[in-house]
């Protein structure tokens, strides 16, 4: 823990929930943290079965994650903040159009109305420094006025809080900014739910909030899932998927195979993340 850190940006750096991260670690949620204080953090998360990409980026808008494929292997994953529920975020194909640095932020004319409704000095522009929303790095996409870029406010990650783009942290930007190329595919996908199993037999299951109200599935649609992948339903801990539906905490969990229950043959999505301790729209 360094000074300025509070369970907001923590979480947002390792894409948790406040209430889960001070729910593992005993904490009020709106606790002070201290320097040097440590905390638990679990931010496994599975990766979306993105059909025919086995090269590129997928963005799963109800997940706030972004993850790039090479070779049909995990290459990466990181905490997002996309499209607030009155701005989202559009899904659909894309490719990699341009990669800026230090990039002159051209506010668009809605952004502008925006600022004049809610009181605020209206600007055109904002050219690079401390006080450009679009951070270091910009990866503009095809999609109109949509890019991948960094943030000021890297609190903001892991949220609905944009008009449209994907942020994410400075530092993970930087990352993805080196590895990505111009022409590259990439997918943004709504996948509130997601089953896999992974090399072990393990059963994962992950319920993430239906944001944008465009459905968020059921208990009928795990069980659908389950088929698809040749998961017999009697190896899946149900009650578990029914409380993780409940909550929709964003957090990947064992549900199975339960004592006694069956583990057919089948491909799996792979899990990202560990317990660790410690000119466009925007």
């Amino acid at each position: 823990m360094v000074r300025g850190d509070s369970l907001t940006s923590i979480g947002a750096r390792y894409g948790q929930s406040v209430r889960r991260i001070a729910e593992t670690n005993g904490l009020d949620p709106g606790a002070r943290l201290e320097v040097g204080q440590t905390l638990i953090v679990c931010s496994r998360h599975l990766a979306p079965r993105a059909a025919e990409l086995d090269d590129g980026i997928v963005i799963n808008l109800p997940q706030r994650m972004a993850f790039r494929y090479v070779a049909g292997r995990l290459d990466g994953a990181w905490p997002v903040a996309v499209g607030r529920p009155d701005w989202p975020t559009p899904v659909g194909d894309f490719t990699v159009r341009t990669r800026e640095q230090d990039k002159t932020w051209y506010v668009p004319v809605s952004i502008q109305e925006e600022m004049r409704r809610e009181g605020k000095p209206v600007l055109t522009q904002v050219p690079p420094g401390p006080e450009n929303p679009l951070g270091r790095h910009w990866i503009g996409l095809s999609l109109p006025a949509i890019g991948i870029h960094g943030t000021n406010a890297p609190a903001s990650v892991y949220g609905f809080r944009s008009h449209g783009c994907i942020r994410m942290h400075p530092d993970d930007v930087a990352a993805l900014f080196e590895r990505v190329t111009l022409g590259e595919r990439g997918r943004i996908v709504y996948e509130p739910l997601l089953l896999a199993r992974d090399a072990r037999g393990r059963i994962w299951f992950e319920a993430n909030p239906d944001a944008y109200r465009r459905g968020g599935g059921t208990i009928e649609t795990v069980r659908a899932m389950a088929r698809e992948q040749g998961i017999a339903e009697a190896a899946v801990d149900w009650a578990q998927v029914a409380k993780m539906l409940r909550e929709r905490d964003g957090l990947a969990r064992e549900a199975g195979p339960i004592p006694g229950g069956l583990a057919e043959a089948g491909a799996g999505a792979v899990a990202a993340g560990e317990p660790q301790s410690n000119g466009g729209n925007r």
